[in-house]
């Protein structure tokens, strides 16, 4: 049977060449990330071929099953003066940049061993069943071999025997020192012995990444992995060099299993629910900033998970500046998730608003710790966009509201979407239900008292000022709820009722006063017809009397003759 996989091409910037972004067996999630790279304008055009294992000979058959962007190139191909190899010795496999490289070239391979790139780089064990796989080395080398032949302007042949030629001297140097027994036995010497002894030795880095990764090897899982590293962390050295290296030895995988998707649900125990995975890691890392802002806002703290042990002890860790690479890779994860199409909550359209709210809070006050200023602005902008779409608007609002309930929640969507295009197009979904005859019929018709009525409709007009509109998109709207709230006046006869009411006429001019400042009702004509009968009360000779002996209702009236003024 053929063996296929997914690999996933794309181009920075017109002119340039294409490199290799992922290699992946899903193919959806290759095409995806293929839009995704486009529409978040991390590539000019993007490219997904289907690479198929022909048996009889070992190589690949290539067809490509998805083009957009800028395919042509823009610009003619500039001559390639540095035609060296990123990788030239062993040593720069170690890399940051080239251990993610070898992630994500190897994704399958690894975490089928629950490994990292650090751990084969640096466990015997592993480098040994990674050869004794067959094709899988071949495979990975075939992927970065292309694409680095294209763009050295050299032969894949080429380019394919120096690869083999360096993993080749990087696996010799890995079996020479284990054969030799230099490779620290971390649990026998003990973490901070080790440290202190090769603290010295040129290869320090090299020795205590082979001694740590052997020592989380037997964990079953990525917690158990993160908190084996955490037990080395708790034993490092006081010494200061001893300890710097010790700390570093650590953080490199750390950082790698902290970086995956699959390591951080298994620390975070949140499976498939995103929103609280990013809540969780904003949390983990957010340190004394969102602590103190749990305390204070009950929406944030609803919505952000408990820690407990392991994740628990890692927070403590980053919470005194310890692992900056760790925090990092949180960083670039919660992002890339913004920044994505994944809903955070796809079952619960309302819970994803208050989980969008509370990361936001919760990301702006520990602005610097995980990610700037301008990036969380512009990733809530852009997430903002998936929530005024069709298919999420028709989630949120469901089929048992009523037009009330309705637009209540469409001005809650208003206030926790950013950017300017995207407040103007909640301004268009308001309008679109506040213009529609249902809420108008509603309103009118509905069970409730007019004075009811018209309350709601006071609330949802301080509801629209505050939401974050331009005035130019609320007042129109504002302006129809006034109109609806003269309509329902106009039904029952309310103030006509109430000016003629036997009740007092201090209690019914605070009535008319309260509706004619917008308190009690929707500014507009109700508002209007509110104040002229409240002034024409005051104004009547037989109302003199009862008016000087209630110094509050001649405040009252100051109070509404200024507000007309």
């Amino acid at each position: 049977m053929s063996q296929v996989h997914y690999e996933l091409f794309v181009r920075r910037k017109v002119g340039a060449q294409w490199t290799l972004e992922i290699a992946t067996e899903n193919r959806a999630h290759a095409l995806q990330v293929a839009e995704d790279v486009l529409t978040q304008n991390r590539a000019v055009a993007s490219r997904v071929t289907k690479e198929t294992l022909d048996p009889s000979t070992g190589e690949y058959k290539s067809i490509s099953i998805f083009t957009k962007g800028l395919v042509d190139g823009g610009k003619p191909k500039k001559e390639v003066e540095d035609r060296d190899p990123l990788c030239v010795q062993p040593a720069d496999l170690y890399t940051a940049h080239a251990r993610d490289r070898i992630g994500r070239l190897l994704e399958g391979w690894l975490s089928r061993h629950k490994a990292t790139p650090f751990e084969l780089l640096h466990r015997p064990d592993l480098v040994e069943k990674l050869e004794a796989s067959g094709t899988d080395l071949q495979h990975a080398l075939q992927k970065i071999a292309i694409p680095e032949a294209e763009a050295r302007g050299q032969s894949v042949h080429e380019v394919m025997r120096h690869f083999h030629g360096l993993v080749e001297r990087t696996i010799a140097n890995l079996m020479k020192a284990f054969k030799k027994g230099a490779l620290p036995d971390l649990d026998k010497e003990g973490f901070a012995r080790a440290a202190e002894r090769l603290v010295a030795d040129p290869d320090r880095a090299f020795l205590l990444g082979a001694g740590v990764a052997a020592s989380i090897a037997p964990a079953t899982n990525w917690s158990d992995k993160i908190a084996r590293l955490l037990d080395l962390a708790d034993a490092a050295p006081a010494e200061a060099r001893a300890r710097v290296a010790a700390l570093q030895a650590i953080e490199a995988p750390l950082a790698e299993i902290i970086g995956s998707r699959a390591g951080m649900a298994d620390l975070l125990d949140t499976k498939d629910d995103l929103g609280a995975t990013l809540a969780a890691m904003t949390r983990l890392t957010g340190g004394a900033a969102v602590e103190a802002l749990i305390k204070i806002e009950p929406g944030v703290r609803a919505c952000m998970p408990d820690l407990s042990g392991t994740a628990r002890r890692l927070s403590e860790w980053l919470a005194e500046d310890h692992f900056p690479s760790v925090r990092k890779a949180i960083a670039q994860r919660v992002l890339t998730e913004l920044n994505g199409v994944r809903r955070l909550k796809p079952q619960d359209a309302e819970a994803e608003i208050e989980y969008l709210r509370a990361l936001a809070m919760g990301l702006t006050a520990a602005a610097g710790r995980i990610l700037q200023g301008e990036d969380i602005q512009v990733a809530f902008t852009t997430r903002s966009k998936t929530l005024l779409n069709g298919d999420f608007i028709e989630a949120l609002l469901g089929r048992d509201r009523s037009a009330h309930e309705e637009i209540k929640m469409l001005i809650r969507l208003a206030e926790n979407v950013m950017g300017a295009v995207n407040k103007r197009n909640a301004s268009r979904w308001l309008n679109a239900n506040i213009s529609a005859m249902r809420f108008e019929k509603e309103m009118r018709q509905g069970p409730d008292s007019p004075v009811a009525k018209l309350s709601h409709l006071a609330a949802l007009q301080r509801s629209l000022s505050r939401s974050g509109l331009v005035r130019e998109d609320y007042e129109p709207l504002c302006a129809k709820l006034g109109e609806i709230g003269g309509l329902i006046e106009g039904d029952t006869r309310l103030l006509t009722m109430l000016v003629r009411a036997p009740a007092p006429l201090p209690h019914r001019l605070q009535l008319l006063a309260k509706l004619a400042m917008g308190e009690a009702g929707p500014t507009g004509p109700v508002a209007d017809k509110a104040r002229f009968e409240a002034l024409k009360l005051a104004k009547d000779p037989s109302s003199r009397e009862q008016l000087t002996n209630s110094p509050q209702t001649m405040d009252l009236i100051k109070s509404l003759l200024s507000h007309a003024a």
